[in-house]
Parts: structure tokens; sequence; C-alpha cells
């Protein structure tokens, strides 16, 4: 466990970003531990920031053994056949990130951690899970939400050239700069569970297309018992046929859900490397507020959608 002072080694590493966002925050960093699930592109575009910030440990987790499709995205792994035999995709990320910076201990966890019980998570201060499907976010975020420590929950899933990012911080307190006044504040966050229940008639007429097309695709994957990116243009009819089912038990208009956006986000490559890189530098950068406790944190989804190159910050079920 490192001290409550930067050691002079930390300092001298870390003075570039200490000039930024100061000791206090680098300090908390450095006492961090986080765990990430699930090790697409997106997840480790993450991992490398994070590790490059100066946390204090990162725990991945993803028992597939390495497939030529892991590649295309995933610059941690090797080239080498031969250095991945036998391996999972954690075990050799694992391996690459340590080489980042020697001074955040890298491990790995085994299973799948939506089995494990609540006091597994106990022991981190952020869980990251990316591509999981709806029954396992559920499950995840709900035993997070039973600590009597806050451990900061975020999904990050990409499909095709869109990206979207959950965040539950439960009751986050934090401190911002107005003009020369730094100010403290509050703000409550709902659970995956309770965004995602909001009924759809009640949601801003404006919302993002991006977040009813991720609700239609997730749902068909978890009612046909697909994994997460499986869903592929052969099943388009169906995926349409749920999406206007969605729709008129929510009163929504069908309009909210294109079905070129649909198309798009079930044909296309299940990672684009450029858009991974965007929103998992946008997660590390979420996460460093989160737990330095500095800046107005996001409210609760994000969405990126590289056709139009915009982000856009959601507020679901907004308390007042």
């Amino acid at each position: 466990m490192k001290g409550e002072e930067l050691t002079e080694q930390e300092t001298a590493l870390y003075d570039r970003q200490i000039r930024v966002w100061g000791v206090d925050a680098q300090r908390r960093l450095s006492k961090s531990h986080i765990l990430v699930s699930g090790l697409r592109g997106t997840a480790i575009e993450f991992c490398k920031n994070i590790v490059l910030a100066g946390v204090g440990s990162v725990a991945l987790n993803d028992d597939r053994p390495v497939t030529e499709e892991a590649l295309t995205a995933n610059f941690l792994i090797p080239s080498d056949g031969e250095r991945v035999v036998g391996k999972s995709v954690a075990e050799i990320c694992s391996e690459s990130l340590k080489d980042f910076n020697p001074m955040v201990r890298v491990s790995v966890e085994k299973g799948d951690i939506s089995c494990q019980s609540v006091d597994f998570f106990d022991k981190f201060d952020v869980v990251v899970v990316c591509c999981y499907s709806l029954a396992a976010k559920r499950m995840v975020n709900e035993k997070c939400r039973k600590l009597s420590k806050h451990v900061a929950f975020y999904t990050v899933d990409c499909r095709d050239s869109c990206g979207e990012i959950f965040v539950d911080l439960r009751n986050h307190a934090y401190t911002k700069k107005k003009l020369d006044e730094t100010m403290e504040c509050q703000i409550h966050y709902p659970s995956f569970e309770e965004s995602i229940s909001v009924p759809w008639s009640s949601l801003p007429k404006r919302l993002s297309k991006l977040y009813f097309a991720m609700r239609v695709i997730e749902r068909f994957e978890d009612v046909e018992n697909r994994r997460h990116g499986e869903t592929t243009i052969a099943d388009l009819a169906d995926v349409l046929k749920l999406r206007t089912e969605l729709c008129q038990a929510n009163s929504v208009n069908e309009s909210q859900v294109p079905d070129s956006l649909l198309e798009r986000l079930i044909a296309g490559p299940s990672e684009f490397p450029p858009v991974c890189a965007i929103i998992g530098g946008i997660l590390g950068q979420e996460v460093i507020k989160a737990i330095s406790g500095k800046g107005d944190p996001i409210k609760n989804f994000f969405f990126f959608d590289a056709a139009d190159g915009k982000g856009v910050i959601e507020d679901i079920l907004s308390n007042p």
C-alpha cells in the first residue's frame, strides 16, 4: 500500500500532470485500485491512459483466448504468435501494460466477475465493464452499490463507429472552479437499472437516437442469449421487429430509432479503432475526475457518433 505522501520518484515522474491537477489529486490517483473487465479496444485505450496517469493498481479480467479478431483494436497483444499461446487476453495485456508505467501494479483476475460476491468488489475504487451483456451490467452495478464504500461504476460499449459510456458514482462530492472561487458540489446518480427503466415516453424529446438504438440491440442480445457483438446484418429484420414492439409499448415514434442507425450498429465491425481511442480517452478523463474529486463528471450517459463527430451527454432520470 502506498503511503499518504508521494515518493520522490512519483513526484518526478508525474511532475507535468501534478502541475495540471495538483498534488492532492495525484496522491488520490496513486492510491486508487481499478478493475477493468472485457478487454476490447476501448478498454485497452482506457487502461493505457490510467496507467500513464499513475493509478495505484489495475486488475484486468478477460479469460478469452487470443484470436485474430482481438488483434484488430488491441495494441497490447503482440503479433508474435509464440508469446500468446495458451494465455488469455488478460494475461497477455497484463504483460504489455506493465511496460507503460512500472510504478503501477498490474494484475489479472480470472473468472466471470458478474458471478463474484459483493465482497469481491470491495477492494476496488473503480469498476469498468466493457461490452457486457444487459444482465451482467445490471448484476455488477447492483453488487457495487451494495457496498458501504462508494465504488465508481462505468459501462462502455462501442459498436461500429459509435460509442456509449454509462456512469454511476452514487452520491459523489467534488469541487470545481468558477471564476476565482472553488465550489463544493454534490451530485446523485441513479443505477444502470433505474436509468434504462425510465419509460421512453418520459425521456427528453431530443434525446440522442443512439440511446434508443443501444437499448434495442442490448435487449435483442439479451432475449436471444447472444454475446455482445454477435448480432449481425442477418438479424436486421428481427432487430427492427423488436424496435417496433418497444416503440409501440413506450408510445415513441419509430423515427427515434432509425433503420439506418440500427443497421450500422449491427453490420459494421465490432470495434473501430479511432472511436475506441476517443471513447477510451474520455473514459480515462472521467475516471480521473471521479478519483480526484475535481471537475464536473458526466451524468450519466455519454454518446459519440463518428458520422457527425459529436459527443453528447444525456442525463437520464435526473433528481431534482
